[in-house]
């Protein structure tokens, strides 16, 4: 346990549930982990008591990556932890593969209706369809414009153009819209959603008012800082200052209240927890800005935000988090930015 993680608290210690296996963490909530074919190996995924038309069953939050070892998983829970009950509702929380992996498979084995926000929804069909401008060979251009010139890394970037697609083989071809501030009832609890931005689209968060519980998706992560990375298929935006902004929508949740985040344990400290992730960007943007005294590339910024060896996969989100300091800087006036004769954008003082 790092420092920062040791000032928030974990009321189920040090509790991971073995995949294909399920924990309580409230009357009708129950805790799942499945794995990730990658560095962050897990996800954490909510299963819910839920009736509708009659039936008794379960919905869940978050489905896991489309993989054999996650699909094997969830054979077991529909064996041993289900009991016999169907899932009623999948809902997602965001577009990202470890989230809606499994969507169209779960909603198809049990012809259960999808439900998410219109931007998560409309990327997800996007990405697993590798539509240009968000499959993985309209990112190389963007990465080189921006400092890549490894022509092995560019290579095995390249040779990552099926990336989603293998991780999302199918999503499901209608949904139910969620929407900032709707209330939604799921079995006996009450849930309001809370839109979010930066990390993805229109990224949901479910808050239950009664028991203050919060299943916060990837917005507010105990041990890690949440991705926030310019992307090729909008190369010109500005997702720090969203994904900040959006940490003001839980301004009003108590302190104590539970959090069940997509990686890492259940904790309670909120607050703490935020004021930490905005720290962190601070000191990464004062980084930035103490070497922007001359013309930095985001390629350039890399090594100063991540002291580790980065394979491909880790790359590109890596390239993509130094823009969006860089962008953030640049937005606010205190970066200019200007184009050079080899074709990469730079970031300089103003």
């Amino acid at each position: 346990m790092n420092p920062l993680e040791a000032q928030l608290s974990y009321p189920f210690g040090d509790v991971i549930p073995p995949p294909g296996t399920v924990t309580d963490v409230a009357p009708g909530l129950s805790w799942l982990r499945m794995p990730l074919p990658f560095a962050l190996d897990h996800i954490n995924l909510w299963l819910l008591d839920d009736v509708a038309g009659g039936r008794r069953g379960w919905s869940l939050v978050d489905c896991g990556a489309g993989t054999d070892a996650t699909r094997a998983a969830w054979e077991r829970l529909f064996v041993d932890a289900m009991d016999n009950r169907p899932l009623l509702r999948v809902f997602a929380t965001h577009c990202h593969p470890d989230h809606v992996g499994l969507s169209g498979w779960l909603c198809d084995r049990f012809q259960a209706p999808f439900w998410t926000s219109t931007g998560e929804f409309g990327f997800a069909r996007m990405m697993a369809a590798a539509l240009p401008g968000v499959d993985g060979p309209s990112a190389i251009p963007h990465f080189q414009r921006h400092g890549l010139v490894d022509a092995d890394m560019l290579e095995q970037m390249q040779s990552r153009k099926n990336y989603y697609p293998s991780l999302v083989p199918s999503v499901p071809a209608a949904y139910t819209r969620l929407q900032d501030g709707q209330r939604v009832v799921i079995g006996a609890r009450t849930w309001r959603v809370i839109t979010g931005f930066g990390h993805s689209p229109e990224h949901v968060s479910l808050y239950d008012e009664q028991d203050r519980i919060l299943i916060s998706g990837d917005m507010v992560l105990p041990r890690i800082s949440t991705n926030v990375s310019v992307f090729a298929v909008e190369p010109e935006g500005n997702p720090l200052q969203l994904y900040l902004d959006s940490l003001d929508k839980f301004a009003d949740l108590p302190d104590d209240t539970l959090v069940l985040p997509a990686h890492g344990k259940p904790f309670r400290g909120l607050f703490t927890r935020i004021a930490q992730l905005r720290a962190h960007h601070e000191a990464r943007l004062e980084e930035v800005r103490a070497v922007c005294t001359a013309p930095r590339s985001a390629v350039d910024i890399v090594p100063l935000m991540f002291k580790r060896q980065l394979d491909a996969h880790q790359l590109s989100f890596a390239i993509g988090e130094a823009l969006a300091h860089l962008h953030y800087l640049w937005y606010n006036g205190i970066l200019s930015r200007v184009t050079g004769d080899d074709g990469i954008v730079r970031f300089e003082l103003t």
